[in-house]
């Protein structure tokens, strides 16, 4: 009784982390991954680089510090996104293992 108990307070949890902040910032990611690409021909941005790969860091702030503001607004968003994003996914997985472990 107390495994079945345990077993479900775990789902629980675990569909609490996956409902509400990490959907969150798939839904944010991908917002904001949809606007970079109404605003910005990436295909270009990326036949514009450097083939030298010690060049790229330097190509891509010109290109950053050169767009619109919305675009510097959307490319953050999506930085700050996925990084929560990657947070979450790894609380996730360390709730996962440490219960499994106990």
């Amino acid at each position: 009784m107390e495994r079945v108990v345990m077993r479900r307070v775990r789902i629980i949890r675990i569909l609490g982390f996956i409902i509400s902040t990490t959907v969150l910032a798939v839904l944010t990611l991908v917002a904001t991954l949809w606007g970079i690409g109404r605003e910005v021909w990436v295909a270009r941005v990326f036949q514009n680089a450097p083939a030298d790969i010690l060049h790229l860091p330097n190509f891509f702030v010109a290109a950053f510090t050169h767009t619109r503001f919305i675009v510097q607004a959307l490319a953050v968003l999506t930085f700050v996104s996925l990084v929560f994003l990657i947070r979450e996914m790894l609380r996730l997985a360390a709730s996962v293992f440490f219960h499994k472990a106990a």
